[in-house]
Formats: structure tokens, sequence, C-alpha cells
């Protein structure tokens, strides 16, 4: 089990820092509905997690992705293919990085969630853990580095509940702030979220770029 979580980990810290979800709950955060939109927000982000990396476990489990000695030749496909995509995914966020003074470029539904109900919070929180192409393809990364490893069922759960818990540390942490700090982390929450927004075509191209190699080698040494 603890190599199924070592494996899964450097997946879970990609989603984790993913900076437009944390961006998009700061802003929720200073709603007045922070208090339910906020929470919702983390409850739809952890089931879109948990759906997508539980999906892929059946999947793997029924194709025996655990050979005798390895990985099946299926999940080494598999990785090279998904690092491959992440290389690519990457190189495009790189290259659209602003420039100098050019600002940020950011969702324009993000402009619209002074006016979200928990419903649409909680169903925007697991669409952008779910289905976002970028969380998808680390999700499903993890989900199979954890599935090739061969351990039982239960094992495969806990792996998973670890790599949920550290991909939400990044939309779980404001929350905890706004409700410790209240009022006061209005500017440590405006601050971040400056900074994620600034950074966040930078942050993402490393992180993906350096999942994406790591799949990549992996999925050369099991072929």
């Amino acid at each position: 089990m603890n190599e199924a979580i070592g494996q899964s980990l450097p997946f879970a810290v990609g989603v984790g820092l993913s900076p437009i979800p944390i961006i998009a709950v700061v802003l929720m955060l200073a709603t007045p509905r922070a208090r339910v939109n906020g929470p919702a927000f983390l409850v739809g982000w952890v089931v879109g997690l948990a759906i997508v990396g539980g999906i892929v476990l059946v999947v793997a489990g029924g194709l025996d992705a655990a050979g005798d000695d390895g990985p099946a030749t299926w999940v080494s496909v598999v990785q090279l293919a998904l690092g491959a995509l992440l290389v690519l995914l990457g190189v495009k966020q790189w290259r659209g990085r602003p420039r100098g003074d050019e600002e940020a470029a950011l969702p324009k539904w993000m402009a619209t969630v002074d006016h979200f109900g928990p419903a649409k919070a909680l169903g925007f929180g697991a669409v952008l853990s779910g289905a976002n192409p970028k969380n998808l393809l680390l999700t499903v990364g993890a989900a199979a580095a954890i599935g090739q490893t061969g351990i039982e069922a239960g094992q495969e759960t806990i792996a998973l509940a670890v790599f949920i818990v550290v991909g939400s540390i990044g939309v779980g942490g404001p929350i905890v702030i706004y409700f410790v700090l209240g009022e006061r982390s209005q500017r440590l929450l405006d601050g971040l979220k400056s900074w994620m927004a600034t950074n966040n075509a930078v942050i993402m191209a490393v992180l993906i770029l350096v999942i994406g190699a790591k799949l990549v080698g992996d999925g050369i040494s099991g072929l």
C-alpha cells in the first residue's frame, strides 16, 4: 500500500495546486453565501475525484493491471499516452503564459460566482476536479498507478483516499482559513488569489511537464 500511496502523491500535488479552482473557492468565500458555498464546492471537488478515481480502479482491477513481474503492458501504454498528453498540455500552458505586464486571462464564469447557490457551487467543484482535462488526466494517472501495484481492494481504497485528501488541500485550505480567521482572512485570501492568478500558467506548466515526463518514463520502462 505504501508503494501505491507514493506513486500517486505526485499526481495529488498536481491536482491540489491547480490555481483556477483555488481562485474560484477564494472568490466564493468573498460572497454573502460563503459559509455554504465554500464547503459545498469542497464536497463537489472530493466527489469528482472519488468518482473518476473509483472508475479507473474498477477498470484496472477488471483488466488485471498488475502482472506477475510488474505492471501489465496495457498500463505502460496508458502511462505513455497520458504522459505525452500532459507534456503537450504543459507546453501549451507555458506558451500561453502572460508576458511582461500582460494580465492573466481567467475563465469568464468566475465573474458569476456571486450568484452561485450551494447546488451550483457543488456542481462546479465536481466539474473542476473530475471533468477538467488537466485534473482528469492527473486523476486517471494516479488511479492507474495505484491499480498497477496489485494490492487488495481495501488498500486501493485507502491509497485513493490519501490521494483525494492531498489533492483537496489547495481548495480546502482557503475554506479552513476563512472559518478560523473570519473577516481577518480576507486580506490573506485576496493576496493568495492575486498570486495564483498571476502565476497560474507557470505553476501548472511546470507541474504538468514534470508529472508528464515521469509518466512517459514509467511507460517506457514498463514496455
